[in-house]
């Protein structure tokens, strides 16, 4: 089960650091929401995975999970949405006036091709 979570944490950051290095706007917010993604996954793995645990210590529980990497993850959903958000309308703005979705911004960016203008 580690190996399983260790390697989506890898995989999602490897994935999310290419896409970062793309030349176009909607590749790098995917690649954002991808290291955000990895981000959560390793806050929740750092919190020991345990199955059918309470997160509340109790006389009758034999164990307990920690509620804090719980907490955590649930507050860096609500941060990475909020991120995400501004970061598509500041894509979408600089789209509508320069008129393309370069990452570099300026208006005779390089081509899909690899080409300049």
């Amino acid at each position: 089960m580690e190996f399983l979570v260790a390697s989506s944490i890898g995989l999602l950051s490897a994935c999310g650091v290419y896409m970062l290095l793309r030349g176009r706007t909607f590749p790098v917010v995917i690649g954002l929401s991808l290291l955000s993604y990895a981000v959560n996954v390793f806050l929740f793995a750092m919190g020991r995975l345990q199955v059918d645990m309470p997160p509340i210590l109790s006389d009758s529980a034999t164990g307990y999970t920690d509620p804090l990497p719980q907490a955590l993850v649930l507050t860096a959903i609500v941060i990475s949405f909020g991120m995400t958000a501004v970061i598509v309308v500041l894509a979408l703005r600089t789209y509508l006036e320069i008129g393309n979705d370069h990452v570099d911004g300026l208006p005779g960016g390089p081509t899909d091709s690899g080409e300049t203008k």
